[in-house]
């Protein structure tokens, strides 16, 4: 495989898949004629020499690119989650009502995540990810226009909707950077595409801070103005330098396959409880300071931006150790700590005490962002080793898995941002009934509890293992290695494979449906 094979950009309907093949990443599927530029019609990356040769390069520009409008999607997403701190009583908003009002987005944007991520296939990664930049023109003007006292709560809460276009971003771009790398280096690209798009709500909230600090709390329209030149750029930059892939096609099949898939749910759970808890807590940080600890406006935009911006750090870090050690073991490690880090935000809210409770939310933000990343990594690895355990092999297993994983993560990532809903919503009540945050912060530990025990359950728990011959028995070893982290020792993955065929070994149950 040349470069000059890898990178053709072809007006012809001329294509033959190679070896036959329709559909997969070999080739452009059969039939599919793609017209105009930037179309690359053949992709292989798991082939390392193709890889090393040009896909490795591709890839990386068309990372960098994403992760720009990914950011800026994330920005407007969370647009309202700073524009309710520029509510004074002049608004006639009660903290109920703004609790929900930044709920909204996260609801619109959760279903939204769901057609974005078939939209991917159907018009390219490139030009999908220039239209729908560019749709967020339109909730970033608005939003400048209705920022008044006088406006009407349901005018607020119909502009704020329209920012859930935001959230759609993030299917369509994890979808496209999915279909760039190979299984190997997946963790560390989801991660940093995923991170470097989250960034984008700290950034924002910076943005707040600047404008309350020095123009006032009466001059929100200034943040969205920004905005609007940011979004003209990231569309033009994409439109320049990205590309789509010919062989990725939208295969209905595939997203039937995945919704009936358990794992699919299990990891939407598990999802719920990482980036549920990143997005839900960024929307909702800065009112429970000014709610529950009396915080001016300017004092809460002041620490709003730590701990969305450190969780959006290190998030790639929870993808690369999950490269490293398995993708289950870092989430179920993570759900612990996560409940250990509730559990003083629950003391630190009982007692009123700031300083405690900013050290508990904040390491709740850097543990949901790691385990973004090694959730995330997870989901690839999962079908992946779905496709061993049927007895697949080489380019068939790694088109399977990329088949599956590809529509498994538009469901998996719309059901995760809808826990962002969750977390709003129960503090909405959390503050109507008890006039705290507490009640919801135990919901939430109930929740890391849960989502810890399905972890080690089903990913992770010692399972009975006898004598297993043949070339299906040793596929299953090498998947269940895959998963888990087993295929990181000195030998690799047949060593692995070669010690869980051992009888009466016990082994992770890495994937049983």
């Amino acid at each position: 495989m040349t470069a000059a094979a890898a990178e053709t950009r072809s007006d012809t309907p001329d294509y033959t898949p190679a070896g036959g093949r329709t559909g997969g990443f070999a080739g452009r599927p059969e039939g599919r004629v793609r017209r105009g530029g930037r179309w690359i019609e053949r992709w292989e990356p798991e082939d390392e020499g193709f890889w090393r040769e040009t896909g490795e390069r591709v890839a990386r520009r068309n990372l960098a690119f994403s992760v720009l409008c990914e950011h800026i999607g994330f920005s407007v997403w969370s647009l309202w989650s700073v524009m309710v701190l520029f509510m004074g009583p002049e608004y006639g908003i009660d903290p109920a009502g703004k609790f929900f009002l930044v709920a909204v987005p996260t609801l619109v944007g959760g279903v939204l995540r769901v057609p974005y991520t078939f939209a991917v296939a159907r018009f390219g990664g490139r030009n999908w990810t220039v239209m729908s930049a560019a749709m967020l023109l339109v909730p970033t003007a608005m939003a400048a226009v209705v920022m008044e006292p006088g406006t009407s709560y349901g005018t607020f809460l119909l502009v704020a909707a329209l920012a859930g276009v935001g959230g759609g971003n993030f299917a369509s771009s994890m979808t496209n950077i999915n279909s760039f790398y190979p299984l190997r280096k997946k963790g560390w690209a989801l991660g940093l595409n995923a991170g470097g798009g989250n960034i984008g709500v700290p950034v924002i909230q910076l943005l707040a801070l600047l404008v309350i600090g020095t123009a006032g709390a009466a001059h929100p329209r200034i943040v969205a103005a920004v905005y609007v030149p940011l979004i003209v750029l990231a569309a033009v930059l994409a439109a320049l330098f990205m590309d789509n892939l010919a062989p990725v096609t939208n295969d209905t099949g595939a997203a039937l396959d995945a919704a009936r898939e358990p794992h699919t749910w299990v990891m939407s759970l598990l999802y719920i409880g990482t980036f549920g808890s990143f997005i839900g807590f960024s929307f909702a940080f800065g009112l429970v300071l000014q709610n529950q600890f009396v915080r001016t406006p300017l004092q809460a935009a002041s620490l709003t931006f730590l701990g969305p911006l450190l969780g959006s750090l290190i998030r790639p870090v929870g993808g690369r150790l999950a490269d490293r050690f398995g993708g289950a073991r870092i989430t179920l490690g993570n759900f612990a700590a996560m409940g250990l880090a509730t559990g003083v935000v629950i003391y630190a809210s009982a007692e009123r005490s700031l300083p405690v409770f900013l050290a508990g939310f904040i390491a709740l933000f850097v543990l949901s962002g790691l385990g973004n990343g090694s959730t995330y990594k997870m989901i690839p690895g999962i079908f992946h080793a779905q496709a061993l355990r049927r007895g697949l092999a080489g380019e068939e297993a790694a088109v399977y898995g990329r088949r599956l994983s590809g529509a498994a993560m538009g469901l998996i990532g719309a059901v995760g941002a809808l826990g962002g809903l969750a977390i709003n919503l129960a503090f909405r009540q959390s503050f109507l009934v008890a006039g705290s945050g507490t009640p919801a912060f135990v919901s939430f530990l109930a929740c890391y509890l849960v989502c810890g025990a399905v972890t080690w359950g089903v990913y992770l728990r010692p399972a009975v293992r006898g004598r297993r011959t043949g070339q299906g028995a040793r596929a299953q070893a090498q998947a269940r290695a895959k998963v888990v982290g087993e295929a990181d020792g000195p030998d690799g993955p047949d060593a692995a494979a070669g010690a869980a065929e051992a009888d009466g070994e016990r082994g992770p149950v890495y994937a049983e449906v």
